[in-house]
């Protein structure tokens, strides 16, 4: 990551805390409330503590304006940016011919290349630009048809070469911005997040720190991943919850998935999110000190743990310790729900940037890039927008395109011959089957009901030849084993009559055989409608009327007015 887009990511400018006195100070630090319970009573606490001790705490506002005194009715805002290392699924590394794969037994996927031996030059793999040119594009960037790479300089036990190849003034992409949907739950609405750069890097090998049979403690050293292509995403600050850091996440995970350029696995580290946080009086421009938050493998915990970080910021600065607040890594920890330090930030020259020796200038021709945007696949952006016409609402929706295996599982099922209506397909789709797969332990691909075959058993309530209700008789049985729901209805003997004069034929068989109450209802007698409906509901099973008819579903729905119909037509004609 480069000092350059890091500052880009979340500016940085220094919190600084006015207290009367040193011993004001310390009485603050002894006073102030410990742990990440309720914001607000935290707030009331930090600020009565400083209030308490007689002191009155101030933080700069913009330059030309005068300090801010923090009251308990000062409120705060968080500013927040993200850096996403993207792991690109190339079939080798980055430079050298080495495949990775997740597990495998350690260091056994390394040569001399990408360990950095004397004598031996990186070789750019091509696959790993086109991944790059497809998230870029999906990202709405900028594509630089003409880049470089440049060496990183750090030492670190599990980097090997002592440096990475990186790209830091010349990223491949630049200048972009994706719309995030937030949660149905958080209002479902629209966030537009802005895109400072992806560049392409390679990424380091992984240190795994456990006790030896000695009893000792050890930092055991894996190169399997030391060379394998990254490309890290650095977004604008403009996000300021940890809710819309995880819908983004969430949203940037999808993208990349449904290019095939990376599985998005955060707990096999695919997909990597250091998140930098800072906080300021809201109504101020100038951004707090910056805080990076690392080693969150899920977005729940994203979340969690950018709303601690806030809330432990804010009540630094309430009780006069907003010197406290450095620009550093922290580090989440997951069973203790906070985050702790892990280590000082590293400034621009520790890393001493210059150009790639052994590699050439990257310059791409316009149709190499037109070749690979033309092979991108649709996206979930215009997924959702296709749904949305369809007329599927909103939490639908999100359901189905946060899967790519699911939206073509759906459109399949829309495109079978029986073409039954997208509402339908997901109404089933969304409820009782993605219960089921949950329940199973499934994935969508893994179903035996095809999508085919969901379409003929859709298109089938749509048209009123089986009822919902014998629907989710049926689902059961079709979900285990698959299969055509038009033969299980007809196994099972289910078929339904629904055409009007086939059931008006069916009544007056009933009528013919029932004379003596067909007299009684002459004379009066029109409670013995009811007991008519059984009959016609023993000669057949009779289909609920289609909804342009009645909005009952019931049998009866259809029967009961054909069937007071026939009988006020024979008692006034005897």
């Amino acid at each position: 990551m480069t000092a350059v887009a890091k500052a880009r990511a979340c500016a940085s400018a220094t919190t600084s805390s006015t207290v009367t006195s040193r011993a004001g100070a310390r009485r603050a630090r002894m006073s102030a409330p410990r742990g990440h319970g309720a914001r607000g009573a935290r707030r009331a606490s930090a600020s009565a503590s400083a209030a308490a001790s007689g002191e009155r705490v101030t933080i700069a506002n913009d330059p030309g304006k005068e300090d801010i005194v923090v009251t308990e009715e000062t409120r705060f805002e968080a500013v927040i940016g993200i850096e996403t290392h993207v792991q690109l699924n190339s079939k080798t590394k980055a430079f050298c011919r080495c495949a990775y794969e997740y597990g495998v037994e350690p260091n056994t996927r390394v040569c001399p290349v990408c360990m950095g031996h004397p004598g031996t030059l990186p070789v750019l793999n091509s696959a790993v630009v086109k991944k790059g040119i497809m998230i870029g594009t999906a990202l709405g960037t900028k594509i630089r048809r003409s880049s470089k790479f440049d060496r990183k300089q750090y030492f670190y036990p599990d980097l090997p070469k002592g440096y990475q190849i990186s790209q830091f003034e010349e990223p491949l992409c630049h200048d972009g911005s994706i719309d995030v949907v937030l949660p149905v739950e958080d209002g479902g609405e629209v966030k537009r997040v802005g895109i400072t750069r992806a560049h392409l890097e390679e990424d380091a090998g992984k240190l795994t720190h456990a006790k030896g049979e000695d009893g000792k403690k050890y930092s055991y050293a894996d190169y399997n991943r030391a060379g394998v292509a990254l490309l890290e995403i650095v977004t604008e600050p403009d996000l300021r919850t940890g809710r819309e850091v995880a819908a983004y996440g969430a949203e940037l995970r999808r993208i990349v998935r449904f290019l095939d350029a990376c599985d998005g696995d955060m707990s096999k580290g695919s997909m990597r999110n250091d998140v930098n946080v800072s906080i300021r009086p809201v109504g101020r421009e100038t951004f707090g000190t910056k805080v990076e938050v690392k080693n969150m493998n899920s977005f729940n915990a994203m979340a969690r743990a950018i709303d601690y970080e806030i809330a432990r910021q804010e009540e630094l600065i309430r009780s006069g310790r907003g010197d406290e607040i450095v620009q550093e890594t922290r580090t989440w920890d997951e069973g203790a729900q906070k985050t702790v330090t892990m280590r000082k930030k590293e400034g621009l020259a520790d890393y001493r940037y210059f150009p790639e020796p052994d590699l050439p200038r990257m310059n791409l021709s316009k149709k190499f890039i037109s070749d690979v945007v033309a092979s991108m696949p649709e996206l979930p952006s215009a997924i959702r927008a296709r749904y949305a016409s369809l007329g599927l609402p909103q939490a639908d929706v999100q359901v189905l395109v946060e899967d790519k295996e699911l939206v073509s599982y759906f459109d399949r099922a829309l495109d079978s011959p029986a073409k039954p209506s997208a509402k339908q397909v997901a109404n089933w789709l969304t409820g009782d089957i993605m219960a089921h797969l949950k329940n199973a332990k499934l994935d969508i691909s893994q179903l035996p009901l095809g999508a085919e075959d969901l379409g003929e058993f859709c298109a089938m309530i749509d048209s009123g030849e089986i009822s919902g209700k014998i629907g989710k008789d049926l689902l059961p049985e079709l979900l285990q084993r698959g299969g055509s729901a038009k033969k299980l209805v007809a196994d099972r003997g289910l078929s339904q009559i629904s055409d009007p004069a086939e059931i008006e034929a069916l009544v007056d068989g009933v009528l013919d055989a029932n004379p003596g109450q067909l007299e009684q209802y002459r004379a009066g007698k029109t409670k013995l409608k009811g007991s008519s409906s059984a009959p016609v509901s023993r000669r057949a099973a009779v289909a609920p009327i289609p909804p342009s008819w009645t909005r009952s579903s019931s049998q009866s729905s259809i029967t009961r007015p054909l069937r007071e119909s026939r009988l006020c037509l024979v008692a006034c004609n005897p």
